[in-house]
């Protein structure tokens, strides 16, 4: 068996003792040069991961407080919906009082239930009477939740404008109603500031009013002002309706009155001279009925000369009515009668060539043409039928 020479196995082994006796030295000379170079490579590696993580940490941070800030500004929004809301309500509410239309959701201010809305926002807290609390945001995201409340807002924009269109509508009816009666009133001869003092003193340039300026952009509390004109307008149409009640605008008899004699210069039925005709002739058959036309107080039932059998109804304001030539009377002095009240029977009695009924109508004791009364009232009926 071959072996290997031995001064080769001591050349390898003194090589060997050579390269550790230099990488010992090399280690006792450089060690600390070593060591610092490893633990600078560690320091720098933590330093950057710790970097990394600080950024990290202050990202989340940026985004933690960006998120808390839209959360606060969303919701800070959706209570201002609330409050808006409830002012919605409560001008809602008055309009309401005012008689004006409320069975439309898109005009009167009423909200659809959190349910039912496509946004997902409910303005109602959940139970009344509850302490106020911003309402919880729905999970979804910030953009989402922003596109769902500027619809809302722009929801509650259109229900405000609506309602102050409604209320301008309101006004202008009254108004129109109110102008409407006095000059009905007016035609009879009477002066309507006369006969209801709340609504004399009036007046002023037209300004017509814009729904702009009673949605609550135009001016402080216009709103309020416009419902506050609103139910003076309203109260005045409603005093003056009641006036017109009481005035004589009913036909006293059935049917369309037929005039045979007008009021005023006449030639007389028995003197053929000209004389003055204080009331009018009305074409009736004997025995229809004569009816009042408008409530008030029997102050006289009875025989009346040229009247013959005669009626006469005090209406309060100066204004009395007088039923002649009547074949039966049916009231009696101070009976109470309301319009239509049946008073007596067209005849002939008194001063009178044939059946008909004489009606005169008085203010202060002074005859008028009852013709005025009469064509008021049927105005005023067909009026009343077109509100």
């Amino acid at each position: 068996m071959h072996r290997p020479p031995l001064p080769k196995i001591l050349a390898a082994g003194l090589a060997l003792a050579l390269i550790w006796a230099l990488g010992a030295s090399y280690l006792i000379v450089f060690h600390d040069d070593v060591l610092a170079g490893f633990v600078a490579r560690q320091g720098a590696m933590r330093d950057a991961y710790e970097a990394r993580l600080a950024e990290l940490q202050d990202r989340l941070d940026r985004a933690g407080r960006d998120r808390a800030g839209t959360e606060s500004r969303l919701a800070e929004r959706v209570a201002a919906a609330l409050e808006r809301q409830a002012e919605l309500e409560r001008r809602q509410a008055a309009l309401a009082g005012l008689g004006a239309p409320t069975n439309d959701p898109l005009t009167t201010g009423a909200l659809q239930r959190p349910d039912e809305t496509e946004d997902g926002f409910g303005l109602r807290p959940a139970e009344a009477g509850a302490p106020h609390r911003f309402p919880a945001l729905p999970r979804r995201s910030a953009i989402e939740a922003e596109t769902g409340l500027i619809r809302l807002e722009a929801r509650l924009d259109g229900l405000r404008a609506a309602q102050g269109e409604r209320l301008a509508r309101v006004v202008e009816r009254a108004g129109d109603t109110v102008r409407r009666l006095r000059g009905l009133i007016g035609r009879t001869g009477l002066d309507p500031d006369r006969l209801d003092p709340a609504t004399a003193g009036t007046g002023g340039p037209l300004v017509p009013l814009d729904a702009r300026a009673l949605d609550g952009t135009g001016f402080a509390n216009s709103f309020e002002s416009g419902v506050d004109l609103a139910r003076r307008t309203l109260g005045d149409g409603e005093r003056l309706h009641r006036l017109a009640a009481a005035l004589p605008l009913a036909r006293p008899t059935s049917g369309e009155p037929v005039v045979s004699s007008p009021f005023g210069t006449r030639l007389d039925p028995f003197t053929r001279g000209l004389a003055l005709h204080t009331g009018l002739d009305l074409k009736a058959e004997a025995g229809e009925p004569a009816r009042a036309t408008a409530p008030g107080r029997v102050s006289a039932a009875d025989y009346a000369g040229g009247y013959g059998n005669m009626v006469e109804i005090d209406h309060g304001h100066g204004v009395v009515t007088r039923f002649g030539h009547l074949a039966r009377i049916l009231v009696r002095p101070g009976q109470r009668v309301a319009a239509g009240d049946v008073i007596g029977a067209v005849g002939s009695t008194g001063r009178s060539t044939g059946a008909h009924l004489h009606y005169e109508t008085r203010i202060d004791g002074e005859p008028v043409d009852p013709q005025r009364f009469l064509e008021a009232g049927g105005d005023l009926a067909a009026a009343l039928a077109t509100d």
